[in-house]
């Protein structure tokens, strides 16, 4: 395996790529292969053996084209299928997970909020994680119906999303909430939209920045980083109309293709 190959992302969609930002802007130099398994999204909804499926057809493809490491860039994916993962194939992964524990170590008023898919705050993962750290604070758990589909048809700023938003919201506005974690990678989108509707005085937490510092430490610990110089090459690969992917990446000034691909 070369240092030159690429790091692996896939989610089910193109909200994946708020992590793939957050690796970029932390290690310039990697080459990344991003699969946006849109046709599939939203992941939360579907149950354990498909996603199971889903994660094994998206692994196996992005060992095909030669990636070094994969990173789960969805929450749900990650919740329900890590473990086998990393007992059925030889590559590192990286998987992402809602940060339920410095919510619960920070908060002050003893209630935190979870935005997230059906998938993830159902799974066993989720489940432990809030046992082991959140045991004494109380969770106000929201499923973000319809989110992920309206980001992924292209209506990001609608009116129709404002309004969704607003009664997600408005559990956590009622349990004075002061920290809020946001457990999908699709939701980070949503961050100025959400602030308009909470306020300044909450905290929102989502994971980009550790899952790309843990991607850099995994990278490390196996002696595969790459030393190039050149800037990092970015494929971008969709099994539905690339158009709302292409409108996402605009804010990444790194040289890119996207392709669409049956997959």
């Amino acid at each position: 395996m070369s240092n030159s190959n690429p790091i692996g992302i896939f989610d089910s969609g193109i909200g994946g790529t708020s992590i793939l930002k957050e690796i970029i802007s932390l290690l310039p130099n990697e080459n990344t292969v991003y699969l946006s398994d849109s046709k599939n999204a939203p992941y939360g909804d579907k149950n354990k053996d498909s996603i199971l499926n889903l994660s094994v057809k998206n692994t196996e493809l992005l060992i095909e084209k030669g990636c070094k490491i994969i990173v789960v860039a969805c929450n749900t994916a990650t919740t329900n299928t890590i473990s086998y993962l990393r007992e059925n194939y030889d590559i590192p992964f990286i998987g992402i997970e809602p940060a339920i524990k410095p919510a619960a170590l920070k908060t002050k008023t003893n209630c935190i909020g979870i935005l997230a898919t059906k998938g993830t705050l159902s799974s066993a993962l989720f489940s432990k994680t809030s046992e082991i750290f959140a045991s004494n604070v109380k969770i106000i758990e929201q499923v973000g119906t319809g989110l992920v589909e309206l980001i992924e048809s292209g209506k990001l700023n609608s009116k129709e999303m404002t309004q969704i938003l607003k009664t997600h919201m408005e559990p956590m506005i009622q349990n004075n909430i002061d920290y809020l974690v946001l457990g999908c990678t699709h939701y980070p989108y949503l961050i100025p939209q959400i602030r308009n509707i909470i306020g300044s005085n909450v905290q929102i937490i989502d994971s980009g920045l550790a899952v790309a510092k843990q991607t850099q430490n995994i990278l490390s610990t196996f002696d595969l980083l790459n030393f190039e110089k050149e800037i990092g090459a970015h494929q971008f690969f969709i099994n539905t109309n690339p158009k709302v992917l292409k409108k996402i990446l605009l804010n990444i000034e790194e040289d890119y293709s996207v392709e669409k691909l049956e997959f």
